[in-house]
C-alpha cells in the first residue's frame, strides 16, 4: 500500500497477511500502541450462522493490520477449493486487464449452470426497489451464484442481458440517491457517497435491510461483469477488500476534524490539558447535535499529553466505524454472500472501483480547457515542453483505463461531474481545478497527487520519454506507493 503495507503469506497455515516495511527493508514490529504515521487497521468481519438459514449474522471490529488473515485459497458455496494459492499469487502481479479475465473466469467456475438451478426475478417499474428488495432478499446464499434472470413485469422483452444491465444500474441508482436518506454525498466531493450515519432515522422502515440487499447487488454486479450506478468513498472499497486503513483516512471522512486532531500532536503537553477536552465527540443527527462516549465514562475523562494517543484511537474508530458499524456490517455481510472475500485479493481498492463502477467517459477537451497551471508551470500558462507532453500522453497515448488511472490519482476517484471538469471538487467541497503544478527534479523524482486540491505535481522532466515512464510508474502504482498527500 502507499503506507508501505504488503500482502504476505504467513508459512503457518499458509494464509495472507499483512507486513509493513521500513526504509532500510525490516519487517516492523508493531509494540501496541497508536502511531498517526504508521498505525494501520482492517476491518475484520467474522461470520456467524443467523437463525435465519438464509442470511448470516456477523462481528465487525477494526483489528490491527499486522492481526488480520484471509485465506489464501478460494472455495465455492460447497466448501470445495477452486483455486490454490499458487495461482492467486501468480495473478496478484499481472495487468489490470488480465485480473479482471481471471476474476470473470474464476466466477464462471463459482457460477451455478443454468441446468443446475436459476433465479427468475420479476419487478414492478414503478414498485422497483420494494419489489427488488422482497426477491433478492427472500434467496438463500446458495442462490446468489446462481444465474438470474430479469423481467420488468406489463413490458415485453427477454433478458438476454440487457434487462440486467439495467436492473444493476436503476436499483442501485435509487438506493444511492441521497433523497433515500440511506447514503449522503461526501461533504468533499458531491459525486462521492458516504452512510448516513443516521439512517435508521431518515428511513425507518428496517433502514439495514436496504444495506444489506445493497450488499448483495454489489457483489451480484461484481460476480456477473455488470456496472453499478454510484461511487462511494475510499475506505468502503478498502472495507470490501479487507485493506489496510490510517489516519490519514481521516481526511477523506472529516477534513476539519482531521486537521484539528493533527494539531493536537504539535502542542506541548501542558497545553493540551488546557484545551479541556474530553473523550466524547459530537454527533450530528438531522440538525441536532448529540455528545457520543468515546469510551465508557468518556464524560469525565480529560485528554492529556498521556493519553493523547488513546484518544486519537478511539475517535478515529469512531469516526471510520464505530458510528456506521451496523450498517457496514449489512453491506458486508450482503457482499459476501456471493464474493468469497479471498477472490479479491488480487485487487487494490482503485482497481474495485473500476471493475464496479465502469470506465469513465472523459472528454480531453475538457478536461485540458478547465485546468490550472501553477508553480514553474504559471508564467507560460501550460507552453512549457513538460505540459505539452503532459498533454500529448494522456490525450494520443494513454488508454481509457490509464485515464481513469490519472484521475484516480488526482482526485481520489474515476468519476467526472455530470457537468465536466468545471466543476471539480476538492476536499472541503468547493470547486477545485484541475492543476499541474511544476516542480524541480530535485523535489522529486516521480509526480506526486494532492487528491484534497486536485493537484497534480509534474516535476520538470527533458525528454518526453522520461516522463511518460515516471508518469505510467506513477499512476499505475498510487495504490502502492505513490500517492503523496
Amino acid at each position: 500500500t502507499e503506507d508501505g503495507w504488503i500482502r504476505s503469506i504467513r508459512v503457518t497455515d499458509l494464509k495472507f497477511m499483512w507486513i509493513r516495511m521500513e526504509h532500510d527493508g525490516e519487517v516492523m514490529t508493531p509494540d501496541g500502541n497508536f502511531h498517526v504515521d504508521t498505525s494501520a487497521y482492517v476491518l475484520d468481519l467474522t461470520l456467524l450462522e443467523g437463525n435465519d438459514k438464509r442470511m448470516r449474522t456477523g462481528k465487525l471490529s477494526l483489528v490491527p493490520a499486522s492481526d488480520y488473515t484471509v485465506d489464501s485459497v478460494i472455495k465455492d458455496m460447497s466448501g470445495k477449493e477452486v483455486v490454490k494459492y499458487s495461482e492467486i499469487g501468480a495473478i496478484q502481479g499481472q495487468s489490470f486487464d488480465k485480473k479482471v479475465v481471471w476474476l470473470q473466469k474464476t466466477c464462471k467456475t463459482l457460477g451455478v449452470p443454468w441446468e443446475e438451478g436459476h433465479m427468475r426475478i420479476c419487478v414492478r417499474r414503478e414498485n422497483l426497489l420494494s419489489d427488488s428488495i422482497k426477491a433478492v432478499m427472500s434467496l438463500g446464499r446458495d442462490d446468489m451464484q446462481k444465474i438470474w434472470r430479469f423481467e420488468f413485469m406489463g413490458e415485453p422483452g427477454i433478458d438476454a442481458g440487457g434487462l440486467a444491465k439495467e436492473w444493476f444500474l436503476l436499483v442501485t441508482k435509487a438506493i444511492f440517491d441521497a433523497d433515500s436518506g440511506l447514503w449522503l454525498s461526501s461533504s468533499g466531493n458531491q459525486m462521492l457517497m458516504r452512510i448516513n450515519p443516521a439512517s435508521e432515522v431518515s428511513c425507518p422502515d428496517d433502514h439495514l435491510i436496504y444495506f444489506r440487499f445493497l450488499g448483495r447487488v454489489l457483489g451480484k454486479a461484481l460476480f456477473e461483469g455488470q456496472i453499478v450506478s454510484g461511487h462511494m468513498v475510499q475506505y468502503l472499497y478498502k472495507y470490501m477488500l479487507g485493506w489496510p486503513i490510517t489516519f490519514n483516512d481521516l481526511e477523506s471522512v472529516d477534513q476539519d476534524i482531521y486537521e484539528n486532531l493533527k494539531k493536537l500532536l504539535e502542542m506541548k503537553p501542558d497545553d493540551i490539558e488546557c484545551m479541556c477536552l474530553d473523550f466524547t465527540a459530537s454527533q450530528h443527527l438531522l440538525g441536532e447535535t448529540v455528545q457520543v462516549n468515546l469510551v465508557p465514562g468518556g464524560e469525565d475523562l480529560a485528554v492529556t499529553g498521556e493519553n493523547l494517543s488513546e484518544y486519537l484511537k478511539v475517535y478515529f474508530k469512531f469516526l471510520m466505524l464505530e458510528r456506521i458499524k451496523p450498517q457496514i456490517t449489512e453491506l458486508l455481510l450482503g457482499f459476501y454472500d456471493v464474493i468469497p472475500e479471498s477472490l479479491l485479493t488480487v485487487f487494490d481498492y482503485q482497481e474495485l472501483e473500476l471493475m464496479m463502477c465502469g470506465l469513465p467517459s472523459i472528454d480531453m477537451a475538457d478536461w485540458a480547457k478547465h485546468t490550472k497551471y501553477a508553480g514553474t508551470f504559471e508564467g507560460n500558462k501550460g507552453k512549457n515542453n513538460p505540459c505539452k507532453w503532459f498533454w500529448e500522453i494522456v490525450t494520443n497515448e494513454f488508454d481509457q483505463e490509464m485515464r481513469a488511472r490519472l484521475l484516480q490519482f488526482v482526485s481520489g476517484t474515476s468519476g467526472v461531474p455530470s457537468r465536466g471538469f468545471s466543476v471539480l471538487q476538492g476536499s472541503d467541497g468547493n470547486i477545485k481545478l484541475f492543476t499541474l503544478n511544476g516542480i524541480d527534479t530535485k523535489i522529486s523524482a516521480y509526480p506526486r497527487s494532492h487528491t484534497c486540491f486536485n493537484r497534480l505535481d509534474l516535476p520538470m522532466y527533458k525528454s518526453k520519454s522520461d516522463l511518460r515512464e515516471k508518469l505510467t510508474i506513477a499512476v499505475t502504482t498510487c495504490a502502492t506507493g505513490f500517492t503523496l498527500e
